[in-house]
């Protein structure tokens, strides 16, 4: 009902485009290159960007209705992309990704729709702003193509949530395998890349929003350095872990995003430092080099014991020594028995406080001021509490206030395990460039009763990156019974382009890829299906 009230007016706009002849040829040649090569094209005259864009959007009514990854449309879309091909046409000077067309996570504001974390109570959040990271895009003249569905509040509503639900969007699901959790919270940004419904997509993480679904999905993910890029105008769980990430389709087009989007913004001072660490632009054309010189710490203490994920890891640990990298193995790390209560604790203090801030300074009026009003308002609609309840909030409410003393020894505790006496020590004393994980196992099935539950547990230390606030790089680097791997890179902090320079030689070495296949279950693949056996099965 609601997705679908978002969804009309573009889709009238995309039947017309799905009705073109001429818009089949655009999509074999071009929907699934890379956003670096689709630029070049333009520039070069071969493609225009009404054709990019009316191209996605055909995919998108074509392809996305059982993954359900797109939320809601920019229908002005189309007319941006053709003023764009007409300021080209005069001979303007246009930016580096002018006619690109972008998915932007339903909780980062665009001023031409609504911003809702996929809650009915921000169903008019329409600001009419811009988050600072999409200002900085649009002035690269990029093209907001629409919004993609998360796990409502980005997964910080209750402890037996459904990744990938929202009570606006409904469920998104993994293009892979359909029964399978696109994970989250940036769900929709990770399926809506997997199946390229756009040319880029960004996420937002806090404790592993980018990076497990980027590796269920099969695409790349990168989390950078906390105060890299602003937050502001995108709603908020966490100041001290919060921020966005390019989800894309290979490691230039994430590295070219984080460049365009870094730097300082005075209404966030996580970002003070930011304009001395903006990587440095990417070539149009990545020139392939080696990791010779390059140290890589292999953590073992968290690569779980699956089989398959295993060999996919030692797969990818083979084509990195093969390029030149020095492997060294990191098979022990500790860490304080209170670590986990410390680290749940400090998100549920600084969410109280950033959501009543966010809510009380939007310049709409709301059905909800506060979280207070948030938890009351859930508690007289049916449908935001007919999967799971919100138990976070409620924790939330009553967690101890930022900057008191339970706050600050827990804080202090929890970012110097991850940082000074995690990631840093690690690095230091094996000497090593980055750290490699495998940066999770593979999907687990959806459960609308119990909730995510992954019956192998969860491997890798994306979390100490994200409670560090250091960058991470998934890359896809396997796949197991036709479900993608990703492979972590993790740096210390500011090491940015560091992470995407070392990801980018592994990505163009180890060359793998894995196109989803819209299976309802893993039952019905081709080979499983289509039995040469001669065996027949006779039911009672």
């Amino acid at each position: 009902m609601y997705k679908q009230w978002y969804l009309l007016a573009a889709l009238v706009v995309c039947t017309a485009c799905a009705s073109n002849a001429h818009q089949k040829q655009v999509k074999t040649q071009w929907l699934d290159l890379p956003a670096y090569q689709q630029s070049e094209a333009i520039q070069n005259g071969e493609l225009t960007a009404a054709e990019l864009v009316a191209g996605y959007l055909a995919r998108i009514e074509h392809l996305d209705g059982k993954v359900n990854s797109v939320l809601a449309l920019n229908p002005n879309a189309l007319t941006e992309a053709k003023a764009i091909d007409a300021r080209r046409a005069t001979g303007e000077k246009l930016g580096r990704l002018a006619g690109i067309p972008i998915l932007l996570k339903d909780n980062i504001e665009s001023k031409e729709l609504p911003t809702t974390a996929g809650s009915l109570a921000l169903l008019d959040n329409d600001t009419g702003r811009d988050a600072t990271i999409v200002a900085k895009l649009r002035n690269a003249g990029v093209i907001i193509l629409g919004k993609t569905n998360l796990s409502e509040w980005a997964n910080f509503r209750s402890e037996s949530s459904i990744s990938g639900w929202s009570a606006v969007g409904g469920l998104t699901r993994n293009p892979h395998m359909l029964s399978r959790s696109a994970c989250g919270s940036s769900s929709g940004s990770g399926a809506a890349m997997s199946l390229r419904l756009a040319s880029l997509a960004v996420g937002t993480e806090t404790n592993g929003s980018i990076i497990c679904p980027s590796s269920f999905n099969g695409v790349v993910g990168f989390k950078p350095t906390v105060g890299l890029l602003s937050r502001t105008h995108i709603i908020p769980i966490s100041f001290s872990q919060d921020t966005a990430g390019p989800m894309t389709s290979n490691v230039q087009d994430a590295w070219l995003m984080t460049a365009l989007m870094a730097g300082y913004d005075d209404l966030d001072k996580a970002t003070k430092e930011a304009d001395e660490h903006v990587p440095a632009m990417p070539a149009s054309t990545m020139v392939t080099t080696d990791l010779k010189g390059k140290r890589v710490g292999v953590v073992r203490y968290r690569q779980g014991d699956n089989p398959h994920v295993l060999a996919v890891y030692e797969k990818a640990l083979k084509q990195l020594k093969a390029s030149g990298a020095t492997l060294v193995d990191i098979s022990d790390f500790s860490q304080p028995d209170s670590f986990w209560a410390d680290s749940y604790s400090v998100l549920l203090s600084e969410f109280h406080h950033g959501i009543n801030e966010y809510l009380a300074t939007s310049p709409v009026t709301l059905p909800v001021s506060d979280l207070a009003s948030l938890i009351a308002f859930n508690q007289q609609h049916p449908r935001e509490l007919m999967f799971f309840d919100q138990n976070i909030f409620e924790k939330s409410l009553n967690a101890a206030p930022v900057g008191g003393e339970l706050y600050r020894s827990a804080i202090a505790l929890i970012q110097d395990t991850a940082g000074i006496n995690g990631i840093d020590k690690l690095m230091a004393d094996y000497k090593v460039d980055v750290l490699v994980a495998p940066s999770n196992s593979p999907s687990f099935l959806i459960d609308g009763v119990y909730g995510d539950h992954s019956p192998v547990g969860f491997i890798g230390i994306g979390y100490l990156a994200a409670v560090a606030g250091y960058p991470h790089l998934t890359v896809p680097a396997g796949e197991v019974k036709g479900l993608p791997v990703g492979l972590s890179f993790i740096g210390g902090k500011w090491d940015d382009e560091k992470v995407l320079r070392i990801g980018s030689v592994f990505e163009a070495k180890h060359g793998f890829y894995i196109r989803p296949g819209l299976l309802p279950t893993y039952f019905d693949k081709p080979e499983l299906t289509n039995s040469t056996s001669g065996w027949k099965v006779i039911a009672n």
